[in-house]
């Protein structure tokens, strides 16, 4: 157990508390960016300690009812598939190579960007969505399987997308259902994905399991911590600080 890692994870974990998401969206880099992990390494390890760490949610949330597993397994159809697909392509590449970690590291770099817009617009892409006509059941449900392809693909090369982004996504798409409901499909969706995307990875040998041992002693307290404590801290100067950090993380990795 590395103390330095398990004080990051405490700190992800208050965060997430706080504001429901920047796991993978700050977890990834920090290692990436601060403790000069191999990117490859830092998504597997990543990917797992996420899949754990909402594994607890989703049993919260389905324990309340707030999860729609209609639209989870509509995202499942087309995220299992495309994530294994994605696994395999990994597979064929040379992971230790700089190419392949200069990939990654954009991918990330993009993905954090977007999950930015997402937190900034979230408010914005729900009010439209409501005001614009509305399309067929069937056109909807082609289009979440597709969201949860396009997930899949970003999950298990960045580990970052099956929060905010999938959030995003799911207002968009489901403007009626209750904000609590997306949460926890949402969250209930990211479970079987980042552990199909995680155990891949870890087939590839690129799962640290100490580090992902560290990580978990301190972001569970964390998560608790920043929960308790989220009624206190304004909604608004959150999420715009996080999405500010995200830019800024996200700029680095590109020109990493």
């Amino acid at each position: 157990m590395d103390l330095a890692y398990t004080i990051a994870g405490f700190a992800v974990g208050a965060i997430v508390g706080l504001t429901g998401v920047g796991g993978g969206s700050l977890m990834t880099p920090l290692l990436v960016l601060l403790f000069g992990i191999h990117p490859s390494v830092a998504v597997g390890t990543d990917l797992l300690y996420a899949s754990i760490t909402k594994a607890g949610g989703t049993v919260v949330h389905s324990l309340k009812g707030t999860v729609d597993w209609r639209v989870t397994g509509r995202l499942a159809a087309g995220s299992i598939p495309a994530t294994a697909a994605t696994i395999f392509v990994l597979s064929q590449l040379d992971r230790s190579g700089h190419g392949t970690s200069g990939v990654i590291s954009m991918a990330l770099g993009l993905a954090l960007l977007l999950t930015a817009c997402a937190l900034i617009f979230r408010r914005r892409l729900q009010a439209y969505a409501l005001t614009r006509p509305q399309p067929s059941q069937r056109a909807v449900a082609v289009a979440t399987v597709a969201t949860g392809a396009v997930l899949g693909v970003l999950v298990s090369i960045s580990s970052v997308g099956a929060g905010a982004l999938g959030v995003a996504a799911l207002v968009f798409l489901y403007p009626q259902l209750p904000a609590v409901r997306i949460v926890g499909s949402d969250i209930a969706h990211a479970v079987p994905l980042t552990l199909i995307a995680g155990l891949g990875h870890w087939l590839l040998g690129s799962v640290d399991w100490t580090l992902l041992g560290s990580l978990l002693v301190g972001s569970l307290p964390g998560i608790a911590l920043g929960s308790h404590i989220s009624t206190k801290v304004p909604e608004r100067v959150l999420r715009p600080t996080l999405a500010v950090m995200l830019v800024v993380i996200g700029g680095k990795l590109i020109a990493h």
